[in-house]
């Protein structure tokens, strides 16, 4: 493995990039307001499973195409801000329960799981970041193969963005947890959420790289 020289800055810039706010803390605070703590945690578990597809990419040298294709990232960036928007559409569309609380049904948090995975998966951003950040801390001349450094890496920066999102989760639903109580307060919420979707999705599209 890398020695300290290389990992103190790999796990200050790992932590300050997990904490920072950004679009990733968005959308579990997005699914957490419209449908609830449980789907909050189901949304966080889903980025972090679609999230090892782009680290087992950047490990094997698959995430360069995007950056050599830029068509191919155009597809990907387009797709995925695309299934944002319709998300939050969804969101909108959706009917809220009565006004007493309730716990989501199983299917809507399954739902959660699957389109945060999906959202992960079509957001090349991500694969580009992992590519131009594992790089700066993996050690050639290190005993272990650089592809397995890349993994490794790759997984800790994944647990510590999974530890951001959980506790997003849990700071959003107090924040929400006053609008339990009544059919308006529940309406306002999804429309936050599907709000907060909708804007990443545009973002994502607008975005130049």
């Amino acid at each position: 493995m890398p020695g300290l020289d290389l990992l103190i800055p790999f796990a200050v810039a790992t932590a300050l990039f997990a904490y920072f706010p950004g679009p990733a803390l968005l959308y579990t605070a997005a699914q957490t307001i419209a449908r609830g703590r449980r789907a909050g945690f189901m949304a966080a578990l889903g980025i972090h499973l679609g999230c090892y597809l782009h680290v087992i990419a950047a490990a094997l040298g698959l995430s360069a195409v995007l950056h050599y294709v830029p068509t191919l990232y155009v597809v990907l960036k387009l797709a995925g801000a695309a299934y944002l928007i319709w998300l939050g559409v969804s969101m909108w569309r959706q009917e809220t329960g009565g006004s007493q609380a309730t716990a989501p049904p199983a299917k809507t948090t399954r739902r959660a799981l699957v389109e945060s995975m999906l959202v992960e998966i079509l957001n090349p951003k991500v694969a580009l970041f992992f590519l131009a950040f594992l790089p700066q801390f993996v050690d050639p001349s290190a005993s272990l193969p650089v592809a397995i450094q890349f993994l490794i890496l790759g997984i800790i920066v994944n647990l510590s963005f999974s530890s951001a999102d959980v506790i997003t989760v849990l700071l959003a639903d107090k924040v929400v947890s006053v609008a339990k109580g009544s059919r308006t307060g529940m309406r306002i919420a999804q429309w936050l959420g599907g709000g907060l979707l909708v804007a990443l999705g545009i973002r994502l599209a607008l975005s130049r790289q």
